[in-house]
């Protein structure tokens, strides 16, 4: 795993917004007296979506100080899970699996068009700064391999073509279709496989 720092730039302070703040209230309710803190992974996940898709630090003290727990604990979960974003990653934030299903299926063609449409680098901005993208570990959807996840959408059955188009859309503020782009549904077995056992059909 890569090493991972925050951002650089950080806002001066940061809190809840009346939305957020009842969200969190809502959960911290769940846990037991004195177990607050057993929150904060949902806390952050809160603080991620209300600033744009990535957590400050200043979101970290504040979790800290609403979860009555040291800022250093709350740092050590949000630098250690990679949903968790500590840089600014844009509008849309394209997660490209290349672990071993996705890499046998051509997900190195995904992270070239990522490279051609977005920046050369992962975890940088691209020119309009609408989006970034990263290489992942496994996203769950190995059937539908390669695929990749823009913010919490799933596009699946990919390859160059497909994704360079998705990616045009992106950067044109477009919201393109999750889902299968080969006419899939969800994980349904093509050419009319029953099993896999079913190898005249296949």
């Amino acid at each position: 795993m890569s090493l991972r720092r925050p951002a650089k730039n950080q806002p001066e302070s940061f809190e809840f917004s009346p939305s957020s703040l009842e969200a969190a209230n809502s959960i911290v309710a769940k846990y037991p007296k004195g177990k607050q803190q057993s929150a904060v992974m949902a806390l952050l996940y809160i603080a991620q979506r209300q600033n744009n898709n990535w957590i400050p630090l200043a979101a970290m003290k504040f979790i800290a100080k609403f979860l009555d727990m040291p800022y250093i604990k709350v740092y050590e979960v949000a630098t250690f899970y990679t949903m968790y974003n500590l840089s600014p990653v844009g509008e849309y934030f394209v997660q490209v699996c290349t672990t071993t299903p996705c890499m046998i299926r051509g997900a190195n063609k995904l992270v070239e068009a990522c490279k051609e449409k977005i920046s050369e680098n992962e975890n940088e901005l691209s020119k309009n700064k609408s989006c970034s993208w990263m290489e992942v570990e496994c996203l769950g959807a190995c059937v539908n391999a390669p695929m990749m996840q823009i913010n919490d959408d799933y596009f699946e059955d990919l390859n160059k073509e497909k994704t360079l188009k998705i990616l045009d859309k992106i950067l044109n503020g477009e919201a393109p279709t999750p889902g299968s782009y080969r006419g899939r549904v969800n994980n349904e077995p093509e050419n009319n496989r029953k099993t896999l056992m079913d190898f005249k059909n296949a």
